[in-house]
């Protein structure tokens, strides 16, 4: 899988430039205000407390987080609705796509969505076309130069993750959704800390790109990220 694409993407790079800085906390921003609409309090939200926890590893000022948090709650009257998109694509040489989404305008995002994907060797197909061959999962994931690989599996063995794995230079836990919170908690309770964890998807199987393929895909995959509607990409990419 290319998983080591999303852990070393935008969202966890330092030194980006300022343009885009702005757009990751405007993303951010809008992932803070969804789970505020559960609660407030990032004790007793766990969805919340994750997406504060990303924004802050990203340098988000704390009004900006702040304002998230009062629109979801609806103490900010005059923020735009904000709701989730779950897109579903085929890329260059059939590589399979689920594009997450927040956006103020759904007609927008999809239709930007589409365009993207036109131009640009990518086909957007209907809901169902290619969901089935990823499982939703919890992911957490801690950097191997903070923790031995060796300490992080033996944890990992005891914390009731469904798996792990070492991709690059980060170390992966995989959970069911409904464990992700038990287990980031244990890891943090053995003095673990992670990068992050989120709710995300993972292939069943995974696929191979010619270095044409691979080429145009990464350009599709660039273009489709910097969006600003656009969270996540996830692909079946080997």
């Amino acid at each position: 899988m290319s998983g080591h694409s999303h852990w070393a993407g935008i969202r966890h790079k330092k030194g980006i430039n300022d343009a885009k800085r702005g757009a990751v906390f405007t993303k951010h921003g809008r992932i803070i205000t969804i789970a505020a609409r559960e609660g407030t309090d990032p004790t007793m939200n766990f969805k919340l407390r994750l997406a504060i926890d990303t924004a802050r590893s990203m340098n988000m000022p704390k009004e900006n987080i702040e304002r998230a948090i009062k629109a979801g709650s609806g103490e900010q009257k005059d923020g735009a609705v904000i709701d989730s998109v779950l897109y579903e694509a085929y890329g260059p040489g059939q590589v399979a796509l689920l594009i997450e989404g927040l956006t103020d305008n759904k007609n927008r995002s999809v239709g930007d969505v589409k365009t993207i994907l036109t131009k640009n060797g990518g086909k957007f197909v209907p809901t169902g076309s290619v969901s089935f061959m990823f499982r939703h999962v919890g992911i957490i994931v801690f950097p191997l130069e903070k923790y031995p690989a060796e300490k992080l599996e033996l944890v990992a063995l005891d914390s009731g993750a469904d798996d792990f794995r070492v991709e690059e230079d980060v170390f992966l836990v995989i959970t069911r959704p409904e464990h992700l919170q038990a287990v980031r908690t244990y890891f943090t309770g053995k003095d673990f800390e992670p990068a992050s964890a989120e709710l995300g998807y993972l292939p069943t199987e995974t696929i191979s790109l010619s270095p044409a393929d691979l080429e145009k895909y990464e350009n599709l995959k660039e273009l489709l990220e910097d969006h600003q509607d656009v969270q996540t990409v996830w692909d079946n990419l080997a």
